[in-house]
């Protein structure tokens, strides 16, 4: 036998032929050499074989961990490759940031593909660590681990043909490279225009009837299930309508969500909810190793050995996860080491003080970003201030709080300043250097000593997750970049789910506090945001004011 042989028997799902029947496999030098069927014999119950699993679109920066950190954990729920958008990272550190990614995914086993970040920054309404011009995009665009131009947020610009973002555009489908969508809501004429750029995919929906629209005009739904966005149920059933059209992708997972299951949960609701086992093996495998045209075997001969055996076809427990004819995780064990590097990035270096997020009330009425659980989009309400001693301040009684934005690049810029429903703080505060898109400190509160503590505790650490309270604190550090950490995946799920039940005993009744807090700073999705400048109203595409006349 071959060094690298080996053979694997069991009940092969095959999903070009849409069977199930029992079969040998011979491995050797990466890919499948041989499938041997067993016709006439039954089917063996213990092991079924299926092609690994393909996360169709994920930011591996918000699971806390490195790319190396994130393959330990996801090889145990059969995730044998990721698209990933490196865009958290790019706006902190730029090409740096970039390169440091790939070079760190290379450490491990796991198929990490990267795309070009399109929006770096991702407005011109936020400041940001670097910023992408076309002819950076240009040159990412040539690396053999850059697989696409990832998702182009900005689509008025889009609709607009603005210069710079046509560019990247054009570049990507010179190379023919797909081109990931970002467009929530968009619809109708704006809409065709959009898609006829070039625009291949989108994982923004609202609606269902949305996600149709953008499928006849040939675009690609990506069903989105991470900590903070939770679509599937509202999506799920454009599977068995659009086969060929629709990816599973987890966008955001914060690390306590991870240990527990990546795409193959989705596997296991899908089944329960009636949707054909083939169908939702194309949408987490098959049609994203197409759509992006990926190096990623399909369990057919001369296929790359990407593969993985579960015991049942109910509950999609995997049992063991094979990476170009590698064993890289067994019952329990995974296979390989973590051997992540550092990487750090300079933070601003001057405290905040109290009196700076101070706000004069100019009315008595001010404007209110109103949460929604589990979802990324806010809404945008007008509320009675609470004015004591010419100021407005939070009122927890009437689930007030004041959110403040940080710029940690510059030292001199003062903290932007507004109120926030729905987080349900009664005491304390809350603060994290995970605000996508730019990354600066973001914090909600009731009292503006502990909010500026928080913050303070934050460029301390250089970066991190903070909650206060009382005297009391509670933090976990993330040193690189101020977006991951180098200890294991356990540990951060474990020290990230000490600090999310800390954030509720202060009396927040999100189910992720601290998710749900990153992308109150995220300037793309309506309605109502807040960045280092100022209060942003998404409709209308410009500033606001926190007090209504």
């Amino acid at each position: 036998m071959k060094e690298t042989e080996a053979k694997i028997e069991g009940n092969l799902v095959d999903i070009y032929n849409e069977r199930i029947f029992p079969a040998e496999i011979t491995i050797s030098n990466e890919k499948i050499e041989r499938i041997k069927e067993f016709p006439g014999e039954k089917m063996n119950s213990v092991n079924y074989i299926l092609p690994g699993i393909i996360d169709s679109h994920i930011h591996i920066e918000s699971s806390m961990l490195t790319p190396a950190g994130f393959a330990e954990v996801a090889v145990k729920h059969g995730t044998v490759a990721v698209v990933s958008d490196p865009h958290e990272i790019a706006n902190v550190a730029g090409l740096e940031g970039i390169q440091y990614m790939i070079e760190n995914g290379e450490t491990v086993p796991l198929k990490c593909f990267f795309g070009a970040p399109s929006c770096v920054p991702a407005t011109e309404f936020e400041s940001s660590g670097a910023k992408l011009g076309s002819e950076e995009v240009k040159t990412l665009l040539l690396n053999d681990r850059i697989k696409f131009l990832a998702e182009v947020m900005n689509f008025p610009a889009v609709i607009n043909k603005e210069q710079d973002i046509m560019k990247k555009i054009d570049a990507a489908r010179e190379l023919d490279m797909p081109v990931d969508g970002h467009a929530p809501g968009l619809r109708g004429n704006e809409m065709i225009r959009y898609v006829q750029s070039g625009i291949s995919t989108d994982h923004e929906c609202i609606s269902l009837a949305e996600a149709e629209d953008k499928i006849s005009a040939g675009v690609k739904i990506q069903i989105r299930e991470g900590s903070a966005a939770k679509n599937f149920d509202v999506f799920c059933e454009l599977i068995d309508k659009f086969p060929d059209s629709v990816m599973l992708c987890s966008d955001d997972m914060h690390p306590d969500d991870l240990i527990k299951g990546h795409i193959n949960i989705l596997l296991s609701r899908g089944i329960k909810k009636g949707i054909s086992l083939f169908n939702l093996i194309k949408a987490a495998s098959l049609n994203p190793a197409l759509h992006y045209k990926l190096p990623v075997g399909m369990l057919r001969e001369g296929d790359f050995a990407d593969l993985i055996i579960v015991k049942d076809l109910e509950k999609f427990k995997i049992e063991k996860t094979y990476i170009n004819g590698r064993l890289v995780y067994s019952e329990g064990n995974v296979l390989f080491k973590n051997k992540t590097k550092d990487f750090k990035k300079r933070f601003r270096s001057i405290h905040i003080k109290p009196e700076e997020i101070n706000l004069i009330a100019e009315t008595d009425k001010i404007r209110v970003i109103e949460v929604n659980n589990g979802s990324l989009y806010t809404g945008s309400g007008i509320r009675e201030a609470s004015i004591q001693n010419g100021y407005a301040v939070a009122d927890p009684e009437r689930d007030i709080c004041k959110i403040i934005v940080c710029n940690k690049y510059n030292d001199s810029d003062k903290p932007s300043v507004g109120f926030i429903s729905g987080f349900g703080l009664s005491d304390g505060a809350i603060a994290g250097s995970v605000a996508h898109d730019s990354h600066n400190i973001i914090a909600v509160g009731i009292n503006d000593n502990e909010i500026t503590e928080a913050v303070n505790t934050i460029l301390d650490m250089g970066g991190g997750l903070v909650a206060v309270s009382a005297g009391n604190k509670m933090k976990l550090k993330l040193e690189i970049a101020g977006l991951m950490t180098n200890i294991s995946g356990a540990e951060v799920a474990w020290k990230y789910m000490e600090i999310d039940n800390y954030a509720k005993m202060l009396g927040s009744k999100l189910s992720a506090p601290f998710m749900s807090l990153s992308f109150m700073a995220l300037l793309v999705i309506p309605e109502l945001k807040i960045g280092d400048r100022g209060l942003f109203d998404v409709n209308e595409y410009s500033f606001t004011t926190v007090f209504v006349k």
